[in-house]
């Protein structure tokens, strides 16, 4: 469940970030490219010391060709305990802007990101986080400016780090669709060992806040993926 209801090098430098004051930011544009299986090209953009995809993962297939199953049914959905996909309201007129949702059974798989890429940890996040001055403000700094997709208030988006986070919404353990414009949710490569429940990490920024922040689901809700690499 979400917090709200849920190759080039490009440095990102923290001018001032003394106390409560907001650092300034260099301006920050793509400078990179990645390839999936499928050949979608993604843009990429170095925060701090990782390179990070600039959009969602859209592909249908791992990185070894096989193909990764698209369910629409709700209740399958559900059930399911291997790796499957879906676009949001089963419209694939969603991919291109908002990317895939993918159950963290695609993720347990090791094999969904592109050679030499990989799902970010919780540790991932955080660092992205703690690159763009904190929870508190990173999540403006990482999602997109004004309300095009965002519903508003869109609070403190700036997208100053060029990360372009846009409100995919997620998909329910249930099934459901929901959210999209009001929330977006990663995937951590991160699994919550303690829980009773099979449950993983999530990261997510919302439009009601300028944080982003972190925490657990179950393994069959659907959520989107960016693919990070380190750079040093």
């Amino acid at each position: 469940m979400s917090r709200v209801g849920a190759a080039g090098v490009f440095a990102i430098v923290l001018v001032s970030a003394c106390g409560g004051e907001s650092p300034h930011l260099t301006t920050a544009k793509p400078t990179g490219t990645v390839v999936d299986f499928d050949g979608n090209d993604y843009p990429t953009i170095v925060i701090g010391s990782q390179e990070w995809m600039v959009e969602n993962l859209k592909t249908t297939h791992y990185d070894d060709g096989a193909a990764i199953l698209n369910v629409t049914d709700a209740t399958l959905w559900y059930v399911l305990t291997f790796g499957a996909y879906a676009w949001y309201d089963n419209d694939d007129a969603n991919k291109d802007r908002y990317g895939a949702l993918y159950n963290w059974y695609v993720v347990d798989t090791n094999k969904i990101c592109p050679a030499g890429w990989s799902v970010p940890s919780q540790d991932n996040w955080r660092a992205l986080a703690a690159s763009l001055g904190g929870d508190a403000v990173s999540g403006g700094r990482m999602k997109e400016a004004g309300t095009a997709h965002w519903q508003a208030p869109n609070t403190g988006a700036t997208n100053e780090s060029g990360f372009t986070a846009l409100p995919a919404g997620w998909r329910s353990s249930s099934g459901s669709f929901v959210e999209q414009g009001q929330t977006e949710i990663w995937w951590t490569s991160t699994q919550d060992l303690l829980s009773l429940d099979p449950t993983a990490d999530f990261w997510d920024v919302t439009f009601q806040t300028a944080d982003s922040g972190g925490a657990q689901s179950l393994y069959q809700a659907g959520y989107s993926i960016r693919c990070r690499r380190s750079v040093n």
